[in-house]
C-alpha cells in the first residue's frame, strides 16, 4: 500500500474538488503507481487526464526517468511512425539522418498517448507489439530494437463504439485497459464546480492585483446548472474572461449572464434536476404553475356549463365538434369556426353508424348566448408571477406558515422558498 493518501495528492497537485468519483479515480491512480501496469485514462476533454498520468508517474519507480506525453490527434499519419518509433537515414523523403523516437528516448520511463483513439491501425499494430513484447523497429530498418516503457493512455471517445466501426484493434483495446480510470466531468461531480471557481478567481486575483470576485446566490445556482461542456479548462477560462471583464468584484446573476457561454445567442445549455447541494431548477415551479393552470381551466370549464345550465341559457345539443380555420379579410386575421351535427338528425344516425370517423359538416351554429345582468366575469391575471405567488402564498397558508412542510409541497429547497417569500414580501 502506498504512503501517499488522496488528500497528499490533491494538496500536491494543486486538484480541487470533493466528490466520491473524483477521489475514486484518484484512489486507483495512486494504487497502481507503483506498478508497471498499463492504464486507460478516459474521461470527457478537459477533465484533466493529463495529470492524471503525470500522478502515477510521479508516484512510481520510474519518476526519475523521462515522462514524455503524446498528443496523437495532434500528429500527421504520415510522420506519427517515425515521432514514435524514430527512422533511419534515407527512409523516406527529408529523412536526412536517422532518429530516435519517443518510445527508445523514453527508455525507462513513461509515455502517454493522449487521444489513442485517433492513432492510425498501423500504428495500432505497431504499439500492440511494444506492449506484448518491448520490441519495436524504427522506420526503414529491420533491426530488432528493444525498450522498457510504461504506457498510459488516454481518450474522450467510445473505443468500443471505435472498435466496431473498425477504427481501433480490438486486442489493442484490452491490452490497455487493463486498469480503468475514469475521470468524472464537471456534469458528474456539480458539487465542485462553485470550488474550482472559487480557486481560479483568486488565482486570477492574484495574477491580475485585483479582488477575488463574488458571486451572490442566484449567480451560484445558474454557474452549477451550466452544463460546462469544455470542463475543468473551460470553467477556468470563464473565471479568468469574468475576473478581468467585470467591473463589480460582487457577481449577480444579470452580471454573469452576459458572460456565460451561449447566453447572447439563446442558447444556454443548462443541466435540469437537482443540483449536488439539493437545489432545484427554478423552472421547475414554473412547470408546476402551467400544470395548475391547466387544472384551473378545467375547473372553468365546468363553471362555465353550470352557469349556462343555472341560466336556462340555449345551447344546441352537438356532437362531433369540428374545428377550422377561416380568413377574415376585414380584420386581416385568422378565425376559428365551429361546426357541428346536430343531434338527432339524418347524419348523427350516419356519423354514429360510421363510428364518427369522418364528421359530416352540415350548418354552422351561431351561438345564441345571452348572460344575464347578474353574471359576472371574473378575468384573473396571467402573470407568471403573480400566480407563482399566489401558489407560494397558498402552500404556507395550507401549511400554516411552516416554510419546511411548504417547500416540500412545492418540491423546492428552503433557501429557495425563503428567497421569494421576501421578494413577494409574503412574510406579514
Amino acid at each position: 500500500m502506498t504512503q501517499f493518501s488522496v488528500q497528499t495528492i490533491k494538496q500536491r497537485f494543486g486538484i480541487i474538488g470533493n466528490s466520491k468519483d473524483l477521489e475514486r479515480a484518484l484512489e486507483i491512480a495512486v494504487r497502481v503507481a507503483d506498478t508497471d501496469l498499463t492504464v486507460l485514462i478516459t474521461g470527457e476533454s478537459g477533465t484533466g487526464k493529463e495529470i492524471f498520468s503525470q500522478i502515477i508517474h510521479s508516484l512510481s519507480k520510474r519518476k526519475h526517468n523521462k515522462f514524455i506525453a503524446v498528443n496523437c490527434g495532434a500528429i500527421p499519419p504520415g510522420t506519427i511512425n517515425s515521432e514514435l518509433f524514430g527512422h533511419e537515414k534515407g527512409s523516406f523523403t527529408g529523412a536526412t539522418g536517422e532518429r530516435k523516437g519517443y518510445f527508445e528516448t523514453a527508455d525507462g520511463g513513461t509515455i502517454f498517448l493522449d487521444e489513442i483513439a485517433e492513432m492510425p491501425l498501423d500504428t495500432q499494430a505497431y504499439l500492440l507489439r511494444i506492449l506484448e513484447s518491448g520490441e519495436f523497429f524504427r522506420v526503414g530498418s529491420s533491426k530488432v530494437l528493444r525498450t522498457n516503457v510504461r504506457v498510459l493512455a488516454a481518450t474522450n471517445v467510445d473505443l468500443i463504439e471505435r472498435i466496431h466501426r473498425d477504427r481501433f484493434r480490438e486486442d489493442l483495446y484490452y491490452r490497455l485497459n487493463i486498469v480503468p480510470i475514469h475521470v468524472p466531468s464537471l456534469k458528474e461531480r456539480r458539487e465542485d464546480i462553485y470550488l474550482l471557481f472559487r480557486k481560479f478567481s483568486v488565482d486570477f486575483a492574484e495574477k491580475y492585483g485585483t479582488t477575488p470576485v463574488e458571486l451572490d446566490e442566484e449567480a451560484r445556482d445558474i454557474l452549477t446548472q451550466y452544463s460546462w461542456p469544455g470542463n475543468v479548462r473551460e470553467l477556468k477560462n470563464f473565471a479568468e474572461q469574468v475576473s478581468v471583464l467585470s467591473e463589480s468584484r460582487l457577481i449577480t446573476r444579470d452580471i454573469l449572464m452576459q458572460h456565460m457561454p451561449g447566453s447572447q445567442s439563446g442558447q444556454l445549455s443548462l443541466v435540469t434536476g437537482r443540483a449536488g447541494d439539493g437545489r432545484i431548477d427554478e423552472r421547475e415551479i414554473l412547470y408546476k404553475i402551467l400544470f395548475d393552470m391547466k387544472k384551473d381551466m378545467n375547473e372553468l370549464k365546468t363553471l362555465f356549463f353550470e352557469l349556462i345550465r343555472r341560466n336556462n341559457l340555449e345551447m344546441p345539443e352537438l356532437i362531433a365538434p369540428v374545428q377550422e380555420k377561416a380568413w377574415v379579410p376585414d380584420s386581416g386575421t385568422w378565425r376559428e369556426k365551429a361546426y357541428a351535427i346536430p343531434a338527432g338528425s339524418a347524419a348523427d344516425a350516419s356519423a354514429a353508424v360510421e363510428g364518427i370517423a369522418r364528421p359530416v359538416i352540415l350548418e354552422k351554429i351561431e351561438p345564441k348566448v345571452t348572460l344575464s345582468p347578474k353574471s359576472i366575469v371574473v378575468e384573473e391575471p396571467l402573470s407568471l408571477e403573480q400566480m407563482e405567488k399566489d401558489l407560494i402564498g397558498k402552500a404556507l397558508n395550507k401549511h400554516k406558515g411552516r416554510r419546511k412542510e411548504a417547500a416540500r409541497e412545492l418540491g423546492i429547497s428552503e433557501r429557495t422558498l425563503y428567497r421569494k417569500i421576501k421578494q413577494y414580501n409574503l412574510d406579514d
